[in-house]
């Protein structure tokens, strides 16, 4: 997972994967018939931790000591951004999966684990579709900021401003 996480699905020799969990690679192509499944291995993997971080959030959650204004999609969003910070290359791997969504095997995999996770999160906080839409939403932008190593990605943000510094915007 970890060296996915850095260097994709095309960027990455199996024998590198081999030597960091301490076996020889023809071990691991006894164990996953090519490259393509030990990714998809790898990518699902972080899909099943993203599940089970909503699934513990969940389960921990109590309405009557949560503060009036959260509720449980807002404790599994919380416990979201906490596993952006400690688990930094499930994110890598989770953008890794879906640049490596040209590839037709891979997409339909992909599109899979996205929508089971999109189920066990309807599963789990019975929200309406456009709550679940705003979540997933806001979490992709979180996903996108965590990468960056941002905390905002609004147009005004101090960061932003400072990257652009005097520049004047772009004329239409």
């Amino acid at each position: 997972m970890h060296e996915f996480a850095r260097g994709g699905l095309h960027g990455t020799p199996v024998d590198r994967i081999a030597r960091r969990v301490g076996v020889a690679q023809p071990y691991v192509f006894s164990l996953f018939a090519n490259k393509r499944e030990l990714f998809l291995a790898a990518a699902e993997r972080g899909f099943e931790l993203v599940a089970y971080t909503f699934t513990r959030a969940a389960a921990e959650f109590d309405p009557r000591s949560a503060p009036p204004d959260v509720d449980i999609l807002m404790a599994m969003g919380v416990a979201y951004v906490e596993l952006l910070t400690t688990h930094r290359d499930y994110l890598m791997l989770q953008h890794q999966s879906y640049a490596a969504c040209d590839d037709d095997v891979i997409r339909e995999r992909v599109r899979t684990s996205y929508a089971r996770l999109v189920n066990h999160v309807e599963r789990l906080s019975g929200a309406e579709p456009e709550r679940i839409d705003d979540f997933f939403r806001y979490g992709m932008w979180l996903n996108v900021a965590a990468a960056m190593g941002v905390e905002d990605l609004s147009a005004g943000c101090e960061w932003v401003k400072a990257e652009i510094g005097d520049e004047a915007p772009d004329e239409a």
